[in-house]
């Protein structure tokens, strides 16, 4: 099992930055030879998109094209955390961002391919 837990939401005025983080643990994490880590967003009355992705060990990042030069996900291996620094924020940012992770080699932005979900932090984006 692998356990997530996000942390670093809140309230935060157009044009700012948040940085959001998530905690993995868990023996399947530390065990398993590659995987990749991911945020997804989730705003009211829509549905859960894809925000980035990044490798376990902290590389090969992509990224949504609606954040793509203003988000950069980045992972610290030692502390098993992976970040997501958001910059120039919009209020159409607005939305429960949610930290996952999968087992494997390939890179992907299906949401139903993941199989470790953190709790969600909320983003907040005043304009």
């Amino acid at each position: 099992q692998v356990q997530l837990v996000e942390s670093g939401g809140g309230l935060v005025q157009a044009g700012g930055s948040l940085r959001i983080s998530c905690a993995a643990s868990g023996r399947t994490f530390s065990s398993y030879p590659m995987g990749w880590f991911a945020w997804f967003r989730q705003a009211p009355g829509k549905e859960r998109e894809f925000v980035a992705t990044i490798t376990w060990r902290g590389f090969g990042a992509s990224y949504a094209d609606s954040v793509k030069g203003r988000f950069t996900i980045s992972g610290d291996n030692g502390k098993n955390t992976v970040y997501l620094e958001m910059n120039s924020l919009k209020p159409e940012d607005t939305a429960v961002y949610y930290c996952a992770a999968v087992r494997g080699f390939t890179a992907t932005r299906d949401s139903e391919k993941y199989e470790y979900w953190g709790q969600g932090t909320q983003v907040t984006v005043s304009s």
